[in-house]
């Protein structure tokens, strides 16, 4: 993707004091729902109203979305606060139907990025299109394919395009619904500077309790803007209840966010801050340097069990190293979830290791 730092312009032209803020209910009920909602966010930070229109499940059988028709009540909403409105597109009729109706920003869903055939017909739908397109990273945590759907839309004419991290899904169980896996999203920021980024906490919270914490944690990693789930009364919606909030809670949840400076220019802060990073230079140093060890001896162990023809894989080996692993972990204030990822990885290094030993 060339010329990247015109993907931000759409985000500048806003003029906001704060990031961009993305509130409206997951789905699109009646009429009457979408213009309380929008109403009741009309004077808050929310700058544009999101309705799912379609919704398709997971399974068939539970609420999929009242199809065309809300499109129809996002429209009044519109006529009505002013505020920008916003919805999923899975193909190009949708895509079709939302521009006849003036939606101003559209994105593609976590199941749509995942398609390579589906993004290119979106793609070509929204050909020379003005409009905003969001992309929503893929259900598996994988960059590259996020990436391509980014660039499929780039390709075709498509300049206002931003991405969201709303969370990958996951066998393990974990606090959230679609675990954060924060790294992607840096990384995705670290290639694309420009690229606006918008969290979406409530795919990955999947309770409202947390969504706070997933709003900071994203405004602390410099993200551009944030999309929340917000239904007049959530315990009532006919889909994510659990996850949704009132306008009155996104209101109080705006003045308690802290906005970040992206940086500091005094030579106190520069100093004090340049003298951590060489600290942590110099461990992560030790971390790789400790790791190339542990290998060597890996290598060793694969030597002597290819001696005596015993198996790679150890279970009870593994497991024993990861309960005292864990408990080490807690000790030194680190959370069961980063030593399980961490530990996971060193072990399939050494498995490979091992194996390279063996065939050799």
């Amino acid at each position: 993707m060339e010329n990247k730092k015109e993907l931000r312009t759409w985000l500048d032209d806003f003029g906001l004091s704060h990031p961009l803020v993305i509130a409206g209910p997951c789905s699109a009920e009646t009429e009457e729902q979408v213009l309380t909602i929008a109403h009741e966010l009309k004077n808050t930070d929310a700058t544009v109203l999101r309705a799912g229109i379609w919704k398709p499940r997971t399974r068939p059988g539970n609420f999929e979305g009242v199809g065309s028709l809300g499109l129809k009540w996002l429209k009044k909403a519109k006529d009505e606060t002013g505020m920008l409105t916003s919805t999923e597109v899975a193909n190009p009729t949708h895509v079709d139907l939302a521009l006849e109706h003036d939606v101003d920003i559209l994105w593609l869903g976590a199941r749509t990025t995942v398609s390579p055939f589906i993004v290119q017909e979106i793609a070509e739908s929204l050909k020379g299109t003005d409009k905003i397109v969001l992309v929503k990273n893929p259900v598996n945590p994988d960059l590259p394919l996020w990436l391509g759907a980014i660039e499929r839309l780039y390709k075709s004419d498509i300049e206002k395009i931003g991405a969201i991290h709303r969370g990958f899904s996951t066998y393990e169980k974990t606090r959230y619904r679609n675990n954060p896996n924060w790294q992607i999203p840096i990384e995705l920021q670290t290639r694309f500077p420009d690229l606006p980024l918008i969290c979406d906490p409530s795919h990955i919270a999947g309770r409202r309790d947390i969504v706070f914490d997933i709003c900071q944690t994203a405004l602390d990693l410099n993200f551009d803007g944030l999309m929340v789930e917000t239904h007049h009364n959530p315990d009532k919606a006919w889909s994510d209840a659990q996850q949704q909030i009132t306008p009155a809670t996104l209101v109080k949840m705006m003045e308690d966010l802290r906005i970040r400076k992206s940086t500091d220019t005094e030579a106190d802060y520069r100093n004090a801050l340049n003298t951590l990073r060489t600290q942590i230079d110099v461990i992560d140093h030790q971390v790789i340097e400790m790791l190339g060890k542990r290998m060597k001896v890996a290598d060793e162990i694969g030597l002597l069990k290819k001696e005596k023809n015993v198996a790679v894989l150890q279970t009870r080996r593994w497991n024993e190293i990861l309960g005292k692993m864990i408990l080490e972990g807690e000790q030194n204030n680190l959370s069961e979830e980063f030593v399980l990822r961490v530990f996971k990885a060193i072990h399939q290094e050494s498995i490979n290791h091992q194996e390279k030993v063996i065939k050799g």
